[in-house]
């Protein structure tokens, strides 16, 4: 057997379990959407408003140009601060509405509060692959789970074209993407989540950063995925199970389905070696599940709400 094919070989599990954690969030969203309405973690007042998109974007590009100058200007030190205060923040609001449904509200309070000061204390002594995994799962599930019943259909979908054209534009042209990566994953912060190859490998021991391999041409030992490339198709997913009134689950379904084969598309180019932009591939496929879907039950978008 070639080295090549020995490597493709190896990376079949690994990159079963990547596409596992697609399932694991997006499920796991699914299940808080209502427990999120009940609590009025509702972001827009408006969810089919145009200019909750400009607010999106705005927010986005400035939270990464103000990591990009704190990395290269300033104490790195900071972006943790702000990183962990955010996954704190977010852990709490996951925490509590799905304790609430086994468990007593005043004790689920107590126990969200526990639990997330453990992932924090974690995260800050122990910053190991799982840990950085962990904690991604509980962000991801409370991004997707409170935009994803903030914004109409068609606001996501136009998102989500708009956000790969991004992505494509930032891996491959101006290539800063990269140093973002570089930047979080150097402060083992989960901002990305780690799938290792190997049994052995270890993030804490990690010395070299993602930019510096990638410029030796050294062999990765595991396999980095952006949280927003899970968090972003996963909008669709829950957006879709909670406007669509009827057959929304099997919409919802359909559109995690259809991003998992986006998924096994972008593995098959990363498998070469080289960082590809991962939202092009999961958003077309999580697109592609909702019309697919829409049109196999309905006969129409089903859900989609023009907003003029």
């Amino acid at each position: 057997m070639t080295n090549e094919k020995k490597e493709k070989s190896t990376a079949v599990f690994p990159m079963f379990l990547m596409g596992s954690l697609f399932v694991v969030i997006h499920l796991l969203s699914m299940l808080i959407t209502q427990p999120f309405e009940a609590a009025e973690l509702i972001v827009f007042d408006n969810p089919n408003d145009l200019t909750n998109l400009i607010f999106f974007f705005v927010i986005m590009l400035a939270v990464t140009l103000t990591i990009l100058l704190i990395s290269k200007f300033w104490k790195k030190q900071f972006i943790q601060v702000i990183i962990l205060g955010s996954v704190g923040y977010t852990s709490i609001f996951v925490f509590y509405p799905l304790l609430s449904l086994v468990v007593p509200e005043t004790l689920s309070l107590l126990i969200a509060i526990i639990a997330t000061a453990i992932l924090l204390f974690a995260l800050l002594k122990y910053p190991e692959w799982y840990v950085l995994d962990i904690a991604g799962i509980v962000v991801g599930v409370g991004a997707i789970g409170i935009f994803g019943i903030s914004l109409g259909i068609f606001l996501v979908i136009v998102l989500l074209i708009g956000l790969s054209i991004y992505d494509a534009i930032s891996v491959y042209k101006t290539k800063h993407m990269i140093d973002l990566a570089d930047a979080v994953m150097d402060l083992k912060l989960p901002v990305m989540l780690v799938v290792p190859k190997t049994r052995k490998y270890s993030l804490i021991k990690e010395t070299k950063g993602l930019k510096e391999k990638l410029e030796g041409g050294e062999e990765r030992e595991a396999f980095f995925l952006g949280l927003g490339d899970i968090v972003m198709p996963g909008f669709l997913v829950a957006s879709s199970l909670y406007n669509i009134a009827d057959n929304g689950l099997l919409i919802a379904l359909s559109v995690m389905i259809g991003t998992l084969i986006g998924f096994a598309v972008l593995m098959s180019v990363v498998i070469k070696g080289k960082p590809q932009a991962g939202l092009p591939y999961l958003c077309s496929g999580a697109i592609l599940g909702y019309v697919v879907s829409s049109y196999l039950l309905f006969g129409e978008l089903a859900g989609l709400i023009l907003p003029f």
